[in-house]
């Protein structure tokens, strides 16, 4: 009996407790929500000043940027400035310096045109002379043939002469193939052949002690004498040029043209002896230039 009398005493003493844990969580909700609005307030002026930080942020890039700018703009003009003057400068140098080079090239082409002017009254002259010594060759021409009918006449002459000095005179061909014109063999030969006039003659004798000499326009300079076979070798200077006229012998035409004549000087040795060789040279007396 008494444990049921104690059970409606505990239900009464539990309602104060009760009362007093609705009021502590009421008052640690009050509680909550004034943290969490003075948080807000907090939040709020945190985000406000932030938003203000940001804004003067920006006005300061902003601010940084257009100075920036300006001063690269005003150095891409200073920059054009100095590409314009420079431009300018080139510009002015190029003309001056193709007038410069209009007024050489007008100089130069009045120089070329006087010196052509001068060379053609030059290239009148020398054919005017040209002209006057054509005719003067002409007459020379002319002259020769008068003188070769002379030769002819005087030949025919020479030759009864010939016959009465009983020279033995024979014509022979040259080393270069040309026949040679009358040949002497000896002094006596040799003096028939001067009383004929055709051509100059000129002695020599090359020997050990003398190996070179100048024979008219010619000379000689002995190289080798082979008398057991009557053979010598000699070498020739006519107009700055040497040549060697090899194993010759006796009495032969050895041929040589000079000064570009129409008929060859003739080199005839008459005697060959031991290191030494006689004979002459014969040249014609009237020259005429091959063609």
């Amino acid at each position: 009996m008494s444990n049921e009398l104690d059970k409606p005493e505990v239900r009464g003493n539990s309602h104060p407790l009760l009362i007093a844990a609705l009021s502590g969580g009421l008052m640690l909700a009050l509680a909550g929500d004034g943290y969490l609005l003075v948080r807000s307030n907090h939040l709020e002026q945190e985000m406000t000043q932030q938003q203000q930080d940001t804004q003067a942020q920006l006005t300061r890039i902003s601010d940084a940027t257009t100075s920036l700018l300006q001063q690269r703009l005003q150095a891409i003009n200073d920059e054009i400035k100095s590409a314009n003057d420079a431009a300018n400068s080139a510009l002015s140098k190029a003309r001056s310096e193709t007038r410069k080079q209009s007024i050489e090239l007008a100089r130069r082409l009045d120089n070329q045109q006087k010196e052509v002017s001068e060379q053609l009254s030059q290239l009148k002259d020398e054919t005017s002379t040209a002209t006057a010594k054509l005719t003067e060759v002409s007459s020379d021409v002319s002259g020769v043939k008068t003188d070769v009918t002379t030769v002819k006449t005087d030949l025919a002459a020479t030759q009864s002469e010939l016959e009465k000095t009983g020279a033995d005179l024979k014509r022979a061909m040259g080393d270069m193939g040309v026949m040679s014109g009358l040949i002497a063999t000896n002094s006596k030969d040799l003096a028939a052949l001067r009383e004929l006039g055709e051509r100059n003659y000129f002695e020599f004798d090359l020997n050990k002690h003398n190996m070179t000499q100048k024979v008219g326009d010619l000379t000689l300079t002995l190289k080798k004498v082979d008398p057991k076979r009557n053979r010598y070798s000699v070498l020739i200077l006519a107009d700055d040029k040497k040549v060697e006229k090899k194993d010759k012998t006796l009495n032969e035409p050895v041929q040589l043209y000079v000064s570009d004549n129409k008929q060859p000087d003739e080199i005839v040795v008459n005697q060959i002896k031991k290191d030494e060789i006689v004979g002459y040279l014969a040249t014609p007396k009237v020259k005429m230039a091959r063609r």
